[in-house]
């Protein structure tokens, strides 16, 4: 059985960082392709993040330079370091997995997490 699992997630003043993760359970991790999606209060689901199977990024224009996603194949595990810290990045983190092929569309992906909040102070 696949399992996601978050954490990291807290409370943090505006500028400051936290380094979440998702353990990966149940599947050969080096062989999918994982994301960040995040969800805000009272708007839709919003792609954040993704790395490819040789490791390569894509981030949503809004993260670009804050936030670096990176994968220890080795620990089955998804990190997402973000750094300067912005009260409109309050949300709840998830992390999203399909096989070989990421996608910016979360409809794309089969497993998800169950999330891990962020809450940013002004």
């Amino acid at each position: 059985q696949v399992q996601l699992v978050e954490s990291g997630g807290g409370l943090v003043q505006a500028g400051g960082s936290l380094r979440l993760s998702c353990a990966a359970f149940g599947l050969t991790f080096s062989t999918y392709a994982p994301a960040w999606f995040r969800r805000a209060p009272g708007q839709d689901r919003e792609f954040v993040a993704r790395i490819s199977l040789a490791g390569n990024s894509w981030y949503t224009d809004s993260v670009r330079g804050r936030f670096t996603i990176s994968r220890d194949n080795a620990k089955n595990t998804l990190y997402l370091q973000i750094d300067n810290l912005k009260p409109e990045d309050t949300a709840v983190y998830y992390c999203a997995a399909r096989r070989r092929f990421g996608s910016s569309n979360a409809n794309d992906y089969n497993y998800w997490g169950q999330g891990t909040q962020v809450t940013v102070s002004s």
